[in-house]
């Protein structure tokens, strides 16, 4: 066993042994050729014990937006889709929405029309308006009185929700990708699904992933487990992302392996290119991962709201970061030792991914943990990260 590996393993074996542990882990590194590490630890499900393996399937929440922002670029770059054209005029529903200004003194919602348009930019960059219940205490409150769907539901109600503000007034992360995946079906006539797997799945030879489970890939399902307030661990058998949904989420309706993700890694660390063909041109590539929000739009920590589904949450706290289509961008180096203008982002469930173009490295961490930002699980990622980059034979 190379050193390399041993310490990658020591990594997922620590958080597996811990306590308060991880059921279980599935991590990958590759570079711009291939996986240079492919690991897992633990258990799918501590109610039945069985093995974590490197093909197991995940939930991959959040960590599916950046494969609908990659078909709405596909569709700027066919001259299908302008970013700064009113959205509406590629998902209609998105003109209906009214500004959400308070509750009046019955506890009713007040609104009103916004002062502009959304547009499919807005909704790349999080600056539309849109939020999440577990997120934001006014998404909240819509849920808890109002009846405002989860997007767990996969419903079209989950989405139509009021805008927190005027588009492009700030930064606020919600169902803003759920909306850009709206608009790549109105541009395409297809659902988002049939879409990813003509114009990303199919380039990339991604087979173990989808919004909908094939019977192989339910039987290697890892189990959600919710982390108790003493540390437990309570496994959620039946805690599955509907397979029949109204809407495929495009902000994180993906059921995935790891090793599947990771050809979506390196095709982004390869400029766009993909195993069996081009997926993005190399100058879309460039554009995507600069910052595109405004002086007056800034990335902020994210409250936890609903703590069974979510902790407060930050990448590198006092770290200035930005967002671009559609990662969060650390603009200086980071402890990890990722340099800055990195890209990477998360999943609700406790999974996390970094790309680094600089080196031509990037990992994806994969655990099946409610509520987002688990001490254990994400300290687990940072070591993880941060270990790739003692690694003299990766970062030289």
């Amino acid at each position: 066993m190379s050193d390399l590996t041993k310490s990658f393993d020591s990594v997922l074996n620590g958080v597996v042994d811990g306590n308060p542990r991880v059921p279980g882990v599935v991590a990958m590194v590759t570079d711009r050729k291939g996986n240079i590490y492919e690991g897992a630890a633990g258990v799918r499900d501590l109610s039945t014990n069985a093995p974590m393996t490197t093909d197991s399937v995940f939930a991959i929440f959040s960590t599916t937006k950046a494969i609908t922002g990659t078909c709405v670029l596909q569709c700027v770059e066919e001259g299908l889709l302008d970013l700064d054209a009113p959205a509406k005029n590629y998902a209609p529903a998105l003109g209906k929405l009214q500004v959400l200004d308070g509750f009046d003194d019955a506890g009713n919602p007040i609104t009103r029309a916004p002062k502009r348009d959304v547009t499919t930019r807005m909704l790349m960059l999080h600056t539309a308006g849109f939020g999440y219940d577990f997120f934001n205490a006014q998404y909240n409150r819509l849920a808890e009185d109002h009846g405002q769907p989860s997007v767990i539901t996969a419903s079209r109600g989950s989405i139509e929700t009021p805008l927190l503000f005027d588009p492009g007034d700030q930064w606020e992360y919600g169902t803003n990708i759920d909306w850009a995946g709206q608009v790549v079906e109105g541009v395409r006539g297809k659902r988002l699904g049939e879409v990813m797997k003509d114009h990303v799945f199919d380039p990339l030879g991604m087979s173990d992933i989808g919004f909908v489970m094939n019977p192989s890939m339910a039987s290697r399902r890892a189990t959600i487990h919710l982390r108790g307030q003493d540390g437990s661990l309570d496994p959620q058998t039946d805690l599955v992302l509907t397979q029949e949904p109204e809407v495929d989420m495009g902000g994180h309706g993906l059921y995935s392996t790891v090793g599947e993700y990771m050809k979506f890694i390196r095709m982004w660390l390869n400029d766009g290119d993909g195993a069996n063909g081009r997926v993005l041109k190399k100058e879309t590539v460039a554009m995507a991962v600069k910052n595109g929000l405004k002086d007056h739009q800034k990335v902020v920590a994210l409250p936890g709201v609903i703590p069974w589904l979510s902790n407060e949450a930050e990448f590198f706290p006092g770290l200035k970061k930005s967002w671009s289509f559609t990662f969060m961008v650390n603009d200086e180096q980071a402890p990890t030792g990722r340099p800055a203008n990195s890209i990477g982002w998360a999943g609700l469930a406790n999974l996390y991914y970094w790309i680094d173009q600089k080196n031509g490295i990037g990992g994806f961490w994969a655990t099946q943990i409610l509520p987002f930002a688990d001490a254990s699980s994400f300290g687990g990622y940072i070591d993880f990260e941060s270990t790739a980059y003692k690694q003299p034979a990766l970062v030289g």
